[in-house]
């Protein structure tokens, strides 16, 4: 763009009419200078944003983890998880030993004794590894088991709930353990089949003769053994029926009675019983639930081995073995094995409702700690 410069009568110069109205105010500037000086127009700026506070910096990974442990419902699988390995383990020798009991039949006398001396019949035939036979493999179940039922009555519970945290009545602990069982018994029942047959493949029953004990196939081998020789997939489940009838009264039974002897042992003004409270509750509450509900965890062993070479009982329906057994057993043939079920499960279930409680505990503060 070329400058005109128009002088005046005062022998002024002054710039021509093409330069920026701008420059015109600014005296002795024209358009080179403006140009060599890169200076533009105000209304050119580029406008700054209004001044914003800076985002925070990112949550580190470990507490973005402890947050989601600490989630009541995943927090209850990991604790159930704990309290499912912990009890199990500590009533492993009279869980077997109520299993032996509970598959007799009339004739079957092998294992017609008391307590402790079926228990020294197992450790003078088999050793410590009779006492403890199918415990790995009842773990691998009950961990699983026992994290999906405890998870599930948490989640359960919030849809029953009014308002989080209000509680529940009886009669909705009773409904929602009902469902937990159900959830948990159809997650892991293959596992829960192979290891009854675990633990008696071994025992000293006459009609299963002679098998070399160091040729006992473990959990995988009987399970796929079960699967090519018994019917697929429907072995792995047989006898569910009753497990599951037995299986929800019981569980809702366990959840409805612990809470309410719970609450009653909460001295006034605390949120929590002791140690010794809880452990007493939860052997009440599993000795109440399991005397109510046996008769089906006697079906539920029968049927489980109702096709095993030699001591199957070939039941063909759930009627036809209740009749079986009132006629050739009596009333106590759905009762066997009931005292070192009850000695077992008083401290299986004080010792799982107890760990669960203590890790369920440690696991929801991990996400109250401050950052």
């Amino acid at each position: 763009m070329s400058l005109d410069r128009k002088q005046t009568s005062g022998g002024a110069v002054s710039e021509s009419e093409g330069d920026p109205p701008s420059l015109r105010r600014i005296p002795g500037l024209t358009s080179s200078h403006a140009s060599a000086s890169n200076i533009t127009e105000p209304s050119a700026l580029p406008s700054l944003p209004p001044s914003a506070p800076l985002p925070p910096p990112p949550e580190p990974i470990i507490l973005q983890l402890r947050r989601t442990i600490s989630q009541p419902v995943l927090a209850a699988f990991l604790a159930g998880g704990v309290a499912g390995a912990v009890s199990r383990t500590v009533v492993s020798p009279l869980e077997r030993l109520k299993i032996l009991f509970q598959i007799q039949s009339k004739g079957r006398e092998e294992y017609k004794l008391s307590v402790g001396k079926g228990l020294m019949k197992m450790w003078r035939e088999e050793g410590w590894r009779g006492l403890m036979r199918g415990n790995g493999t009842n773990c691998i179940r009950i961990v699983p088991y026992s994290a999906v039922q405890f998870a599930s009555y948490s989640f359960y519970k919030r849809f029953a709930e009014r308002s989080p945290g209000e509680g529940l009545n009886p009669f909705k602990r009773l409904l929602c353990g009902g469902a937990a069982g159900i959830t948990s018994v159809t997650f892991t029942y293959p596992l829960d089949i192979v290891r009854t047959r675990l633990s008696i493949q071994s025992a000293s029953f006459s009609v299963l003769g002679g098998v070399p004990r160091k040729k006992l196939p473990g959990m995988w081998a009987t399970m796929l053994l079960m699967y090519k020789n018994e019917g697929g997939v429907l072995a792995l489940y047989r006898g569910i029926v009753p497990t599951v009838a037995g299986v929800a009264p019981y569980v809702g039974l366990n959840f409805m009675v612990y809470e309410g002897i719970r609450q009653y042992f909460t001295p006034e003004g605390e949120t929590n019983p002791g140690h010794l409270r809880r452990l007493a509750a939860g052997a009440i509450s599993g000795a109440v639930a399991q005397s109510c509900t046996y008769p089906f965890d006697v079906l539920r062993r029968r049927f489980q081995i109702n096709t095993m070479s030699g001591i199957g009982y070939q039941y063909k329906s759930i009627w036809d073995a209740v009749t079986i057994i009132f006629a050739q057993e009596g009333f106590r043939g759905f009762y066997k094995g009931i005292v070192p079920n009850l000695l077992k499960v008083a401290p299986s279930m004080a010792s799982s409702w107890l760990s669960f409680e203590i890790a369920r505990d440690f696991l929801v503060s991990l996400g109250k700690t401050d950052r």
